[in-house]
């Protein structure tokens, strides 16, 4: 059975007259009967009567009317679908992102694609660099945005933007005072820094930093999200170097001074998995990155 034969039945099924039936489907009447009678086969019930009086539906041929343009139907949505998610109008977009991008942008690049793509579901999901590389590569992520370019091979990036690192202390400290901050003037205070485990590269460059500058931070604190960060510092339990976007994130208690003698930047980078066919991710990042 073809869905060829479903049109013709139909058309059949709606005339109910051969000759009318053809010239509606653009055909010779041969060919309808044709088709009729390898529907009937394939079937194994008669759908029609022929006889003097004309064409009639069978009791089968009734039932399986609304059979077949239920079918129908459905291929046309079918149909429609795949047109609309090759499109990118349509489906579902899940993207991982890094605190410090609430704070640079990522809302309102969702509020313009959600207006523009009513019909895209879109789901967020906090994580850290390393979770988001790891979901991209399980499939469970679309896009991810990310602090490091080190990625495997199966996952391509796109440098977003770069922000430079600020100096986060509680508001009651005496270094919230000074309009910039020397690095050494961090160097007997306690921190509060990014998870090693969760952000190597940070983690890194961080104590490298210090380390130039004589002294190795005293970590007293380790946390997997930038929010904690900040959150921590703000409640008094240590100081931080954080992307200077998160001083607009408004948490209580914590105040942001730039360095005086030291620069680090902070990039945000787009990750997604190069080989999967994803419109609706292509059609994120052309806005995020034009």
């Amino acid at each position: 059975m073809e869905f060829r034969h479903l049109r013709y039945f139909l058309a059949l099924a709606e005339e109910l007259h051969f000759g009318r039936a053809a010239q509606r489907l653009a055909i010779t009447q041969p060919p309808l009967s044709l088709n009729i009678q390898q529907l009937e086969a394939s079937v194994g019930a008669r759908l029609f009567e022929r006889d003097s009086k004309g064409v009639r539906l069978t009791a089968a041929g009734l039932a399986f009317r609304d059979a077949a343009q239920a079918l129908l139907s459905r291929a046309d949505e079918a149909r429609l679908l795949a047109r609309e998610i090759e499109a990118g109008s349509v489906g579902r977009l899940r993207v991982g992102f890094v605190g410090s991008v609430l704070f640079r942008g990522l809302p309102q690049w969702l509020a313009r694609f959600q207006a523009e793509q009513p019909r895209i579901e879109v789901r967020l999901s906090e994580l850290n660099s390393q979770e988001q590389l790891d979901a991209l590569m399980r499939d469970e992520l679309d896009l991810g945005f990310v602090h490091t370019p080190r990625v495997p091979p199966d996952l391509h990036t796109e440098l977003l933007h770069e922000d430079q690192f600020l100096c986060c202390v509680p508001d009651t400290h005496a270094l919230a005072r000074r309009r910039k901050l020397p690095l050494l003037a961090l160097r007997d205070e306690p921190f509060v820094m990014f998870s090693r485990r969760a952000s190597p590269d940070y983690f890194a460059r961080i104590m490298a930093m210090c380390s130039g500058f004589g002294f190795q931070p005293k970590v007293r604190h380790e946390v997997r999200h930038w929010l904690s960060v900040v959150s921590l510092v703000g409640q008094g339990m240590g100081v931080a170097l954080v992307p200077a976007p998160l001083q607009r994130s408004g948490m209580a208690g914590a105040v942001f001074r730039p360095l005086a003698d030291a620069a680090l930047a902070s990039p945000v980078y787009c990750a997604w998995k190069a080989a999967r066919d994803q419109p609706a991710r292509s059609r994120f990042l052309e806005m995020v990155l034009s």
